[in-house]
């Protein structure tokens, strides 16, 4: 992911801001006699340097879904941004995973980018019902809006919340920064988004920490959490992430969906693996980190 994205991180202060004033209220509402449900998942699939890894080295290219589906349990499904699947995809997608498995995908481009929600209700009840075929496997659909897009475009978000069924669960990205610098803004948007049930996604990278505005509008966050490399700080920010969920799970929360981009996403299962450890230890989880695939060095067999 390139949204931003530093070269030098030096200067740059990770700390998670405090919650959202309202984060915790709308958290103890919710209850926290629930168990809470938690996905780890990547942006993607397919990596050939899984091979090998945490894919077998044997593992043919077209099975990539399915060995996916057994190391995690859940997938930023960032391919529905720029086409819809066809039926066939979805029965095939929804039949590979196991069950549990949730597929959170992006609404495409053209309803996002290119017409800014803007009479979109065709290709919107496209999208919608294409993706309503992953029946029990859909998780959260994930609507990201660009950086153009800003508080004067409100009104067409809640129209397009309006129109999206109610049995699609959506959560929304925003980026322009003055969602988030005007405290009038954030207050319309947060209403908006709690009136109609959509979830907020809280994106966690060095260049843009204005994003990360740890408002939850319902009791289920999405994180997207953006490394470097495996850097020192990819860990420390993991176990400030894991504290603080511990509270809002305490407070409340009651899914997660949380997930690990690495650069070029090689590294990023190595990432997961350190989440689902760290939740596993602190939050009480029984989470299965990814099996690795070691395969044996020619000459050491015996």
């Amino acid at each position: 992911m390139d949204f931003g994205k530093l070269q030098d991180i030096s200067s740059v202060d990770f700390t998670l801001p405090p919650n959202h004033p309202s984060t915790l209220p709308l958290l103890q509402q919710a209850g926290s006699y629930i168990k809470p449900t938690v996905h780890v998942g990547l942006p993607v699939w397919v990596n050939k340097a899984w091979k090998g890894d945490i894919y077998p080295s044997s593992m043919h290219d077209k099975d990539s879904l399915l060995w996916y589906g057994k190391q995690f349990s859940t997938i930023e499904l960032n391919s529905t941004h720029y086409h819809i699947p066809s039926p066939d995809t979805i029965d095939r997608w929804r039949q590979t995973v196991p069950q549990g498995f949730t597929f959170c995908p992006k609404f495409p481009q053209l309803i996002s980018h290119e017409a800014a929600l803007r009479s979109t209700q065709d290709i919107t009840a496209a999208f919608c019902a294409a993706i309503a075929g992953l029946e029990d496997r859909l998780g959260d659909a994930f609507l990201q809006l660009p950086p153009t897009f800003s508080p004067r475009q409100l009104p067409d978000l809640e129209a397009f919340l309006q129109f999206v069924p109610e049995s699609i669960p959506i959560t929304v990205e925003l980026r322009h920064p003055a969602w988030f610098a005007d405290s009038g803004a954030s207050r319309e948007l947060f209403e908006v988004l709690g009136k109609y049930k959509a979830g907020t996604v809280l994106t966690d990278v060095a260049g843009r920490r204005d994003v990360l505005h740890m408002r939850l509008t319902t009791p289920s966050a999405m994180v997207r959490f953006v490394g470097n490399g495996l850097h020192p700080t990819d860990y420390t920010r993991i176990d400030a992430w894991v504290e603080r969920l511990k509270q809002w799970f305490d407070n409340g929360l009651r899914q997660l969906y949380f997930f690990v981009h690495e650069p070029d996403n090689v590294l990023a299962p190595e990432l997961a693996t350190y989440l689902m450890q760290q939740l596993n230890k602190v939050c009480g989880f029984d989470l299965k980190p990814p099996k690795k695939y070691v395969q044996p060095v020619q000459g050491e067999l015996f």
